[in-house]
């Protein structure tokens, strides 16, 4: 299954999500009730704006019972030649573009953290790339995903999607 999404030219695609369709189970947490294969997903993007000089990827659940919704994953630091993030790289950040960066997620550690709803209405998880007018955001492993999420958007070019839905 694949999946397209686009923002003014600037596009995201995976060879693992479906735009609006079902989370598949490789992207579904190991833990919290679930057993399912917590892989990040492929992406894929092209045509950035004019001007791009880094990227950042995050993959967010708005419908998570927190208040302020539930971060998966931030990858930042991305550069502008990169046009893609291999399925699986979040485990462990090898194989990331060179420097680029995971950072903390809101189970508490950088890395890929997979789907992990509590049963009822199925939760939206949206992965967007960002492209960014700067270099580098200044920001380490341990900055908070608000943190990454304001600078993302304070120097973003443009953006692009895919939301994907997991519920039991």
């Amino acid at each position: 299954m694949t999946g397209k999404a686009s923002a003014a030219g600037f596009q995201l695609s995976s060879s693992d999500l479906k735009p609006g369709g079902r989370l598949p189970e490789a992207q579904v947490l190991n833990g919290m009730g679930y057993s399912g294969g917590n892989k990040s997903p492929h992406l894929a993007w092209s045509n950035p704006p004019e001007g791009t000089k880094s990227f950042v990827v995050t993959a967010y659940d708005p419908d998570a019972p927190t208040g302020s919704g539930w971060w998966h994953w931030l990858v930042i630091n991305i550069p502008a030649s990169a046009t893609e993030l291999p399925a699986g790289i979040g485990a462990d950040g090898k194989g990331l573009p060179a420097g680029a960066l995971q950072t903390r997620t809101d189970f508490g550690q950088p890395g890929y953290g997979g789907a992990a709803p509590p049963p009822g209405k199925p939760h939206r998880y949206i992965f967007t790339v960002y492209a960014l007018k700067v270099p580098k955001l200044d920001l380490n492993a341990d900055s908070s995903a608000a943190m990454v999420g304001f600078m993302a958007n304070m120097n973003s070019l443009g953006k692009a999607s895919i939301t994907a839905m997991y519920g039991k």
